[in-house]
């Protein structure tokens, strides 16, 4: 059977596969490849610019060809890779001996082939190759991605900042807020939450077997090798990664980073499951309708149907994101002694749980575009729920030190459907300044809303 959409083991790769062309290349094995030849030729370029007798600085016209090599990476380029690791059985040896073999017909290079993955383990190539991977995924794919959301929500938490909407605490009827409020809750939230995930520093160390540069400082015992890594890890691209640096690692770099970018990526999710949850109630309660899609079917059996798709695939992506990310956060610290492999067939899933996440957000946003406000919903739910002023009734009778104003309304309206006629007549028979009565009996449940409005437009 032929490898295709209809044929993938993953949705990501299948159902779902022009969703995600933004990360395939960035967290795919090719992209992991990519990185490698990246740090390879980094390492490479900044040896040659060390000082060493034994390895003059490169002419600019190599160093040109070397970052070619990186920029004008292919799919061709990844293939011829893995045919050489056939034979290696070992990938990273392979990425290796792919660089060398570019150097055919470059004397230049040829003399100085046995420099490239100089003094280097695999876990040097490979901890910097999924940092720099996740840099890309995080900035160019994931963050754009969820920015978008925060957007829509705040835009629609200044544009519906004043339509009131019944809240519901325990499920039950409670004090009124407004539809802009309630998303202006999300929008913050989201905020901090994104400002934790933009700000995990991204870590990576290139310090030989065990940590400690023994390979390096066996060949140049007086040279400053932290130094070197360190300038070569937090350079700026093309001469460094750009990354920051790591100075103490066991074989692998520790993970405590990516727990760290796992755990706030985890977090953000959760947010966005509690939204989708919600807005799949207002649609079921009919506070918003879903614009139609022509030629879209709701159900096979019931055509009147619009179905909240859309926020139900959301949350169960997010879901599966968030399985993937917590076994990330939780694993990928714990190494037995210097290194056990555990974390390498682990590590090569970091696209999948970002993949369920970028596409939730996608479908998020496909969703929340359909929807439209009903307010005759909204109103009706409100005009039916006069108990609800319940609460300002009694707090001002406690303000002017009416005995007992929680007892009398919950009296009256506990469990009970309260109508406006009822509380209008409670609220006549008050000894209360009539200043204060005047403003009770001007309430509705549909103004009763404090702050609401100006807390959403400020968000």
């Amino acid at each position: 059977m032929s490898l295709s959409a209809i044929t993938a083991l993953s949705p990501l790769d299948g159902r779902y596969a022009a969703k995600l062309s933004t990360l395939r290349p960035i967290m795919s094995e090719h992209g992991y490849m990519h990185r490698r030849v990246q740090v390879e030729v980094a390492w490479f370029i900044a040896l040659s610019d060390a000082g060493f007798a034994e390895f003059a600085p490169l002419s600019p016209g190599a160093r040109s060809y070397l970052h070619g090599l990186v920029e004008h990476f292919s799919e061709a380029d990844a293939k011829a890779i893995k045919d050489i690791e056939k034979t290696t059985n070992h990938d990273v040896k392979a990425v290796e001996y792919w660089i060398k073999s570019k150097f055919d017909a470059r004397p230049e290079l040829l003399r100085a082939a046995e420099f490239v993955h100089f003094a280097c383990t695999s876990e040097d190539i490979n901890n910097t190759s999924h940092a720099l991977q996740l840099r890309a995924g995080r900035d160019q794919v994931l963050l754009p991605a969820l920015d978008r959301i925060v957007d829509k929500l705040r835009a629609m938490a200044h544009q519906f900042a004043e339509v009131p909407m019944l809240s519901r605490t325990h499920g039950q009827t409670a004090s009124p807020t407004t539809v802009g409020k309630e998303l202006a809750n999300v929008v913050v939230r989201l905020q901090a939450a994104r400002a934790h995930i933009a700000g995990v520093a991204l870590l990576a160390k290139m310090n030989g077997a065990v940590g400690n540069y023994n390979a390096h400082l066996a060949a140049w015992p007086d040279f400053d090798w932290e130094a070197f890594s360190k300038k070569v890890v937090e350079s700026p691209e093309p001469q460094g990664l750009g990354l920051s640096f790591q100075p103490y690692s066991i074989q692998i770099e520790p993970h405590d980073y990516m727990a760290e970018l796992f755990d706030a990526t985890a977090r953000a999710n959760t947010i966005l499951i509690d939204l989708a949850r919600d807005v799949w109630g207002y649609v079921s309660l009919g506070y918003f309708k879903q614009k139609l899609k022509e030629g879209e079917i709701g159900s096979s059996t019931m055509p009147h149907k619009v179905n909240p798709i859309d926020f139900e695939n959301a949350e169960g992506n997010l879901g599966l994101a968030n399985a993937l990310l917590r076994h990330l956060a939780e694993k990928l610290p714990i190494s037995r002694w210097q290194r056990d492999l555990t974390d390498s067939t682990v590590l090569r899933n970091i696209g999948v749980a970002m993949g369920y996440a970028v596409l939730a957000y996608a479908s998020l946003m496909t969703g929340l575009d359909k929807l439209e406000l009903n307010g005759d919903a909204l109103a009706a739910d409100l005009d039916a729920s006069w108990e609800v002023l319940a609460e300002p009734i009694q707090t001002v009778m406690r303000r002017h030190g009416v005995p007992g104003a929680y007892e009398k309304l919950k009296e009256v309206t506990r469990g009970q459907s309260v109508t406006r006629e009822a509380l209008h007549a409670l609220i006549q028979s008050l000894e209360i300044p009539q200043q204060d009565k005047q403003r009770l009996l001007d309430m509705t449940p549909g103004s009763y809303i404090g702050k609401a409005a100006e807390l959403a437009r400020r968000s």
